[in-house]
């Protein structure tokens, strides 16, 4: 290891000189941000998109740019995506949309002019919005485990329980929308983002999740044409296992990663004559997974941009606390839960905003377990109950509302 590589691990491993040093890189990052923002012209017609920090092209920012886009209401409106790797995006480059890199200064101008940012995570620290920018934080999940400054408790390697509200309280003094899809949802983000200390409570639009739109609106040829697209068999029923990431599994030189505990050995000798099984690990996972040893019965599609492709194709839903079980309920199709760590990650990690017996599916901590219930059919398919209490505005026409309601309509 080099001595910089040497002396970067050693700042990032002790809290104060890491929370030091990001500030320093914040503070000066973002006064050139704002500097040379001063010079530049909003333009209330343009709108930014990103997703998870330029990760990929989907969730609500998807939904609500292929909204606007074809709707001749915003016809006079141009658009921007920022991307890690643009090359992978130019498809979506035409006469209204351009795509660009995250990080670099033609990102940084089009973000000084853009009136609208549509993103799904927190921005990154240099921005700051001029006062006739408009920023939307369309988050990415309904919280089952805790977010911002409800943590009270964190095994987190990289952020303390202070760090982690700073980054939540410096976000939420940025954006000027969230977007909630039920009373519930609007009640934690609330508090999770301190949003009633600094009386900003009604920043948190009740207008459904836009990503949703298409989980309320897919039909079955849209079902054969994933699948098909995937590779995926037609003789077997398809298990999609989307675990969340673990706050204490960090690598210095790569990011978080997750240690796989699944014994897909054991779940290929249960399994395989009915099922395969879709692997998706969470955005913020860094490692990659070799399956070859499971070819033809694991899939690994962590690569996938959009998740919502990986629903509409899944008979079955596997996770642990990830927040996708809270829009795949609304396929009305069974979940399972597998929790092997439960007691780590309520009382060491993260802790629920949930009461775990009332998932809308059977939580077991062992393989065993798991095959059994999958067997025995025991994951819930009556979920109207669920879905009235956590989907309430997840209807189909959110993306309109946010819409109307962010940009009003504006021609």
């Amino acid at each position: 290891m080099s001595l910089k590589k040497s002396i970067k691990n050693f700042i990032l491993s002790v809290a104060p000189l890491r929370k030091a040093a990001r500030r320093m890189v914040y503070s000066s990052q973002r006064s050139e941000y704002v500097k040379a923002a001063k010079d530049v012209a909003t333009d209330e017609c343009l709108i930014a998109f990103c997703t998870f920090d330029g990760r990929d092209y989907s969730d609500s920012p998807k939904a609500v740019y292929e909204y606007v886009k074809q709707s001749s209401r915003y016809e006079d409106y141009r658009f921007v995506w920022l991307f890690n790797d643009p090359a992978k995006y130019l498809f979506l480059e035409d006469e209204r949309t351009s795509v660009v890199k995250t990080g670099t200064k033609e990102a940084d101008r089009y973000m000084q002019k853009a009136g609208y940012w549509i993103f799904n995570f927190r921005a990154p620290d240099r921005y700051e919005p001029k006062d006739d920018q408009v920023y939307v934080q369309c988050w990415h999940g309904t919280p089952l485990k805790r977010l911002g400054y409800d943590i009270t408790c964190t095994g987190n390697a990289m952020n303390s329980v202070s760090e982690i509200r700073e980054k939540y309280r410096s976000d939420a003094e940025r954006f000027d929308y969230m977007t909630s899809c039920c009373s519930f949802v609007t009640d934690k983000f609330i508090s999770a983002w301190n949003l009633k200390e600094t009386s900003r409570e009604d920043a948190v639009l009740e207008t459904g999740y836009p990503r949703n739109d298409r989980l309320a609106r897919y039909s079955v040829n849209d079902m054969e044409k994933v699948k098909k697209e995937l590779g995926l068999p037609e003789d077997r029923k398809i298990i999609l296992y989307a675990p969340t990431w673990r706050d204490d599994q960090h690598d210095a030189d790569i990011g978080y990663v997750y240690d796989n505990p699944v014994d897909f050995d054991y779940l290929k000798e249960e399994l395989s004559d009915e099922y395969v099984i879709l692997f998706r690990a969470h955005y913020l996972v860094a490692n990659s997974f070799d399956f070859k040893s499971y070819d033809g019965f694991v899939y690994d599609v962590s690569g996938h941009d959009d998740i919502n492709d990986l629903y509409i194709a899944a008979d079955i839903l596997i996770t642990d606390y990830s927040s996708v079980f809270f829009d795949y309920a609304l396929l009305e199709r069974p979940i399972y839960f597998y929790m092997y760590d439960m007691e780590e990650y309520a009382n060491e990690l993260r802790g629920f905003y949930i009461d775990i017996e009332t998932l809308p599916g059977p939580a077991v901590k062992t393989e065993k377990e798991l095959v059994e219930a999958i067997k025995l059919e025991k994951g819930k398919t009556d979920l109207d109950g669920f879905n009235r209490e956590y989907n309430t505005m997840n209807d189909g026409g959110a993306s309109q509302r946010l819409a109307e309601a962010v940009l009003g309509g504006r021609k």
